[in-house]
Order: C-alpha cells, then sequence, then structure tokens
C-alpha cells in the first residue's frame, strides 16, 4: 500500500500519461510533488516498482509505465468502497463500513494493516495482511485497525520487536500518548507524543533513540495505541 506521497505521484505519472502518451520527467515529478530533490522521486519509484504500481521501461528515456492504480482511484460502479485507512495506507475494507466485526466471544476482527517502526522512521506501513481477533476490552470507540511492531525503541513502554499493536483511528492525541506518527507524509513510526509551545517532540522510549522534534505541520497523528497483542 502507499505513502500519501507515492499515491501523488503515482496519480500524476498516469495522468501525464493518459493525457499525452509520455511519462512526465523527473523535474516534472519533482515540481508536482513540491519535493526539493530528484532524489525523492527516486526513492518514491523505486518503492511503487517494489509494490508492483508501475514498471520502468528499459533502453527508452522517461519510460514508466502504470501496471495498477490504488483502490481508490477506480472509477465508481466497479464494487469497491474506500472506506477509512489511515493516511499514509491506501485502501481499505472493501464493505466500506466499520474497521471490526463483531466475533464470537465478545472479540473483534481487526484487520492488520502492515509493519510499523518502533525504531528509526521507515515508510513501513505496507498492506492488509490478515485478520487479528482483538477482545473487546483492549478497544475503545470508533474505527480500530493493527500493525505489527518492527524495531525496539519503545521497549521501556513494554512494546516489543513482533508485537501488534492495536490501534484506534483519530488525528490527534493528548501529550503522553503512543501514537502512530507520520512524518513528512511519507514516513512512519510508533512514539510517544510531547508538544512543546509551537514543536512536536516523538519520544521513544529506550535511551539508545534521541527523540525527535519536528513543526507542528510536519507531524500527523494517525492513530493512538490502545492495546498490544503477543504471541509467545
Amino acid at each position: 500500500m502507499l505513502t500519501r506521497k507515492q499515491h501523488e505521484l503515482l496519480m500524476f505519472i498516469h495522468e501525464r500519461i493518459r493525457e499525452t502518451g509520455v511519462s512526465p520527467s523527473f523535474d516534472e515529478m519533482k515540481e508536482a510533488l513540491d519535493l526539493k530533490s530528484k532524489s525523492g522521486i527516486h526513492r518514491l519509484i523505486t518503492a511503487l516498482e517494489e509494490r508492483g504500481f508501475v514498471r520502468r521501461i528499459a533502453h527508452k528515456a522517461r519510460a514508466l509505465e502504470v501496471l495498477k492504480l490504488p483502490e481508490s482511484a477506480l472509477p465508481a460502479g466497479t464494487g469497491i468502497s474506500r472506506g477509512f485507512a489511515p493516511e499514509v495506507i491506501e485502501g481499505g475494507r472493501e464493505d466500506g463500513g466499520s474497521a471490526h466485526t463483531s466475533l464470537p466471544e465478545n472479540s473483534f476482527d481487526v484487520p492488520v494493516l502492515g509493519r510499523i517502526a518502533a525504531g528509526v522512521p521507515i515508510e513501513a506501513i505496507q498492506h492488509r495482511t490478515h485478520d487479528v481477533s482483538v477482545p473487546a476490552s483492549l478497544m475503545g470507540t470508533g474505527e480500530h485497525y493493527a500493525l505489527e511492531v518492527q524495531g525496539d525503541s519503545m521497549i521501556e513502554a513494554g512494546i516489543l520487536d513482533g508485537d501488534t499493536v492495536i490501534l484506534q483511528r483519530c488525528n490527534t492525541a493528548r501529550n503522553g500518548e503512543i501514537v502512530v506518527a507520520l512524518v513528512d507524509d511519507e514516513e512512519a513510526t510508533l512514539k510517544r507524543l510531547r508538544k512543546k509551545g509551537n514543536s512536536i517532540a516523538l519520544e521513544a522510549a529506550n535511551p539508545a533513540y534521541e527523540t525527535r522534534i519536528f513543526g507542528p505541520d510536519r507531524v500527523d497523528v494517525q492513530g493512538k495505541l490502545v492495546g498490544l497483542m503477543r504471541q509467545y
């Protein structure tokens, strides 16, 4: 699945090829996405290639082929609804409804949408991999999703590499809450949120990692931690 910037670039390439028959230049892509360097475009295209959305055509200049579009870009009437997904995740439930459904014994079926970094931020959230049955006691109100943790930066908060965290959809959080934070529309990480004046600090729970501080326009909250599941 796609980050916001990956989605924007894919749709820009698709529209340009549809209109002109030729994929845009790297300079045009950089300008369209308001990026400062072409290296960011190279990274986004590589990510789109790895996810099977585009293909570079060998021995041709400006040669990119769009292989498929995300579900959210499909026209109406296809039977596929966008539904909810965090902004760093493309797509959602096909029924367009809540992110969980009732299961026996007072539990809910929650989609696992990929991996999230509990360490150095990475473009980690990829796609819906499977569902996990979550006890109702771990969940609050509203819509929920789950992510598999990669990294050790939150170990002192009891969150270990390989754990599955349960998150409640939201775009705001109180000081001290552990959240999924989207940084610069590109990287997702699991950290404790602190608001300090006009800045936002993302704190690790491991002394080996530094607190990272950003301006308020660089961080978007995608959900907050409400539960954790672990297999032994």
